[in-house]
């Protein structure tokens, strides 16, 4: 049985304290990812905001907006790699 491509939406917020080249390498590695594994409709970097409450007492994160189709089971795994990827302050995924 073949896997139904799924539209998501995937809302990640990166620490704005380190340097901008990090936080290019790691917008840069998740945007390659997701398009081996699934296509891209919109990509949106909203650069650097003020959280809604602090994350491990900083105020500020880098958020990116990715809207995209995939396969469920490469969803779980962008999750995993998100929750092991130093630097990533939150991710969330919704189905769009």
């Amino acid at each position: 049985m073949e896997n139904k491509l799924v539209s998501y939406e995937t809302m990640y917020i990166i620490d704005s304290t380190g340097s901008e080249e990090t936080t290019a390498a790691l917008v840069n590695k998740f945007k390659t990812l997701i398009e081996q594994n699934g296509t891209i409709e919109s990509f949106n970097e909203w650069g650097k905001r003020k959280l809604a409450y602090p994350i491990n007492d900083m105020t500020e994160g880098y958020y990116v907006l990715v809207n995209y189709t995939a396969d469920p089971s490469f969803v779980a795994e962008l999750e995993r790699i998100f929750n092991i990827t130093e630097g990533v302050m939150r991710s969330m995924t919704t189905k769009a």
